[in-house]
Parts: structure tokens; sequence; C-alpha cells
């Protein structure tokens, strides 16, 4: 592991290096030679289906997210779907109408498709204090879930793990968790 680690940190060496120098001999590199650990470079955005598609992107500017694309694709009967960003945290969420033709967890696509429960839990967004954002949660139109605020211990014999969150459900049904900050590892 030490000499792939070591190998890695020459081959960023040698490309910062020939890139200085305008010469980009990294291109011949095959993808396929790499595995999928080293391939993803970051978690991008979670997509959700709207009931209410102007009353859920409203809800989500309240949180700082702000509408940075919009696009309709009629092969798949979406007519609107957006694409928020959160600056701050560098988080994307995409919303897309109800009638949107696109498969998902939760319902049959093809009436001869087996139903598959729904595997998204739900969103989470790491927060300062979860009980005041699960109270501004609710001043922008979410319902109560936690009713309060939640304080877990998920300590093993090895880690002290302590958490603090509260949970609501958005106007169109998502759970949303606000976590207060903690590390896992």
């Amino acid at each position: 592991m030490a000499q792939f680690a070591n190998e890695k940190k020459n081959l960023q060496f040698c490309k910062f290096f020939f890139c200085v120098l305008g010469m980009n001999i990294f291109d011949d590199i095959k993808l396929q030679d790499m595995d999928l650990q080293h391939n993803i470079i970051g978690f991008h955005h979670v997509s959700i289906k709207a009931k209410d598609f102007e009353n859920t992107v409203d809800f989500y500017t309240h949180f700082g997210f702000e509408v940075v694309h919009k696009w309709s694709l009629p092969d798949f009967n979406l007519e609107k779907c957006v694409m928020l960003h959160h600056r701050a945290i560098n988080y994307y969420l995409e919303i897309c109408d109800e009638h949107a033709d696109i498969p998902t967890q939760g319902r049959k696509r093809k009436p001869d498709d087996e139903y598959i429960e729904n595997a998204l839990l739900h969103l989470c967004f790491v927060v300062k204090d979860a009980d005041l954002a699960r109270k501004q949660a609710l001043a922008c139109g979410a319902q109560d879930l936690s009713q309060g605020l939640f304080e877990l211990d998920l300590s093993t014999e090895t880690k002290g793990i302590h958490v603090r969150n509260s949970l609501v459900y958005s106007p169109n049904g998502e759970v949303i968790e606000f976590l207060e900050q903690l590390d896992f590892d």
C-alpha cells in the first residue's frame, strides 16, 4: 500500500511538472485501468421528484440554495427540472417535476416492473445547531418529525460517537436530517 501511495505522489508531481511546461503526456492513461475507488472524485447531487415543484424549489432556497440551471426533457415527460447549489457547502440538489418518467425506486416505471421500496431514507445537512435548524425549516413550511432534538449515543467499545440531530418532512415529503457536526472517523 505504501508503494502505491509513493507511486501516486510521483505521478501527481510529474503531472504537475509537465502541466507547468504546457505538456499533457497523461492523456494516454487508460481510464479502464483505474479502479472505482480512485475513479470517484466527489459527491455531486441528490435528485428528488417534487409533488409541488414551485413550492419545493422555494422551500430549499430558504436553506441557502440557489437555482443555477433549469431544463426540460420532453422525451422523458420532464417539463421542469432545476439544479440548485448551496455554495457555502458545495452541495447540489436536483428537483424534477412529478410527471417525469425517470427511473426511481418506490414505484413501477413500466406495468410489468417489480415494485421496489424506496431506498432514499433522507437528506442530511451538517449544521451548527440542529434544533434551531429544525425550527427554521418549520418556519419555511416543513413538518416536524423529531418533535425536538435527538441526542443519540452511537458509541462502540473502540469509539465514542455522540449524535445531536433533528428531523423534518419537507413540504414535498422527503425526510431532512439536521446533524450537528461530528467526525465518524
